[in-house]
């Protein structure tokens, strides 16, 4: 199969996993034998010019300009792929667009300027319940109502104007929470199909003696992920291994208890290999999360994951027997020492699940069926408001 797939790739500034799963995916595609052609905007060359923050947001307010649309029509693909467009390709052009196309949806950014769904410590969904202008007043993109405003523009009409939205034949979610939420808005839920991402298994002779034993949380250290409550609440005498970086660090390092190391940011590659050495991995976001691939490379690792309910990794876990679900208002010593019972009993279950369910080859065969679904249907646009 022709393969194009269009992607705005996040600059190195803020690490993205979206960027590493295009190019994982890329990379799968053409393995699996498909000829595939990335069409990419990078922020990181398109930034150095001195008015790409005034480009960008007419771009987004507007939805024109930065379109793949004439290399697409000489590359001639049977199935175009998107991924992100956000900030450096509009997105009027997939009106244009003829052929076959599908989207896949890794965060909120259509119902929600921040993306997450999140504001001040919990969960908000006011813009995807009809309040559109809720982000431009609370200034949600990075905390700026100047830098939200192309954003809340963009979806003051929700769902039913996104041309992405309505115009893609089949929409990729990666977990059946995202599914329920962008149902919520008025996506279909049969023009969905549940695609999650796939990681490679890490090697088995690579366990770190001086990790054994101890509990690991990989995230960013900002308000979102929930590290800083977590280490709030993290027992004395409790190992606890810290791995990445952000606004939070210093709060972060001043309310853990001496039992808490903090590793810094670790190459992808060295995070995998060092995952089955842990005792486990607390996963402690306060945001409703896609699928994130933190949990699934834990999978991997035969790691069994402690989530704080309200995440689709906290729904995986209980669904799938991967680990245990807690809660914020739950006493924590009691639930790490049940945890720690448990555990060693479900590395096998962890490693059984991810190779049913999170390899490439369950990729690229579950995303082959989607884009011939994606051939077949025409479809008029039945996104609701």
């Amino acid at each position: 199969m022709r393969i194009a797939v269009a992607h705005s790739f996040y600059g190195s500034g803020q690490p993205s996993g979206e960027n590493e799963v295009v190019r994982d995916q890329v990379r799968a595609l053409r393995a699996a034998g498909h000829e595939v052609e990335l069409f990419a905007a990078h922020t990181d060359e398109l930034s150095r010019d001195p008015l790409y923050p005034l480009r960008a947001a007419v771009r987004v307010a507007a939805g024109c300009g930065g379109s793949p649309l004439r290399g697409l029509r000489e590359y001639a693909p049977d199935v175009v792929h998107v991924h992100n467009l956000f900030p450096n390709f509009g997105r009027s052009w997939v009106r244009e667009w003829k052929g076959p196309l599908v989207a896949t949806l890794h965060n909120y950014r259509p119902l929600c300027a921040a993306g997450i769904l999140y504001r001040e410590g919990a969960e908000c969904t006011r813009c995807l319940d009809g309040d559109r202008w809720a982000g431009l007043r609370h200034g949600c993109y990075r905390g700026s109502r100047a830098a939200t405003l192309p954003l809340a523009w963009a979806g003051r009409r929700g769902a039913a104007a996104d041309p992405l939205l309505c115009r893609a034949d089949r929409l990729v979610v990666l977990s059946a929470l995202s599914r329920r939420i962008y149902m919520r808005a008025g996506v279909p839920g049969e023009r969905m199909a549940l695609v999650p991402n796939f990681v490679d298994a890490p090697q088995r002779d690579e366990v770190r003696p001086d990790d054994a034993g101890r509990w690991v949380v990989a995230a960013r250290l900002t308000a979102e992920k929930g590290v800083l409550e977590l280490l709030r609440q993290w027992p004395d005498g409790v190992p606890l291994d810290v791995v990445g970086d952000g606004d939070l660090s210093d709060a972060c390092r001043a309310a853990a208890p001496s039992s808490v190391r903090f590793l810094g940011l670790l190459e992808r590659a060295e995070l995998r290999r060092r995952l089955p050495s842990w005792r486990g991995m607390v996963f402690c976001s306060r945001v409703y999360e896609n699928m994130p691939l933190v949990y699934i490379e834990s999978l991997a690792a035969g790691l069994p994951v402690l989530a704080f309910a309200g995440s689709s990794v906290a729904e995986s876990v209980h669904e799938s027997a991967t680990g245990l679900v807690t809660r914020w208002e739950q006493p924590l010593a009691p639930v790490l020492a049940e945890a720690s019972a448990r555990f060693p009993r479900l590395r096998s279950r962890c490693r059984q699940v991810y190779e049913e369910h999170f390899t490439e080859r369950a990729w690229t065969s579950r995303t082959a069926e989607v884009y011939e679904q994606a051939r077949r249907p025409v479809h008029e646009c039945p996104v609701v408001s």
